[in-house]
């Protein structure tokens, strides 16, 4: 009972971290516009306004990129806990956190070439998205349940 317990704790922090992701994100993305294109309104909350108050164009871009690496590092990180729970060892921390950086590492590198080659960008974005949400933890369950019933 504590095991499944644990498994429903780890996907429901990865939904809410989601949420919040989702809550900051398009928010910072609402302000950046408001930025880039001189909008008489920022259509961001007002709390998320309020918070990057005096914030210019670059500033709020470093915030982007270090908060996509935050939530990727956190989805990983419950990644490699998941996995730990479901399959009983670490087997699988190493695969997990290499294929993090892998995917990682090639959507920053499709954002690269996004400029001579604008379709590499949304695929960059797409790439960069699978890592901060929990998808990858419903996979991590979905594929020990799979393990669990063909054994």
């Amino acid at each position: 009972m504590a095991r499944r317990l644990l498994i429903v704790m780890i996907l429901v922090v990865g939904v809410v971290l989601g949420a919040l992701r989702d809550f900051i994100f398009i928010n910072l993305n609402y302000q950046l516009d408001f930025l880039r294109n001189h909008r008489a309104v920022s259509f961001a909350h007002s709390a998320f306004r309020k918070a990057v108050e005096g914030w210019d164009l670059v500033g709020l871009t470093a915030l982007k990129w270090m908060l996509a690496a935050f939530f990727i590092a956190c989805t990983a990180l419950l990644s490699v806990l998941l996995a730990r729970i479901l399959f009983g060892d670490h087997r699988y921390a190493r695969p997990i956190v290499l294929g993090y950086l892998l995917v990682a590492g090639l959507a920053v590198v499709l954002h690269f070439l996004s400029t001579p080659v604008p379709a590499f960008g949304g695929v960059a974005l797409k790439l960069l998205h699978l890592l901060q949400y929990p998808v990858l933890l419903f996979f991590l369950w979905a594929a020990a349940t799979l393990r669990q019933r063909l054994a």
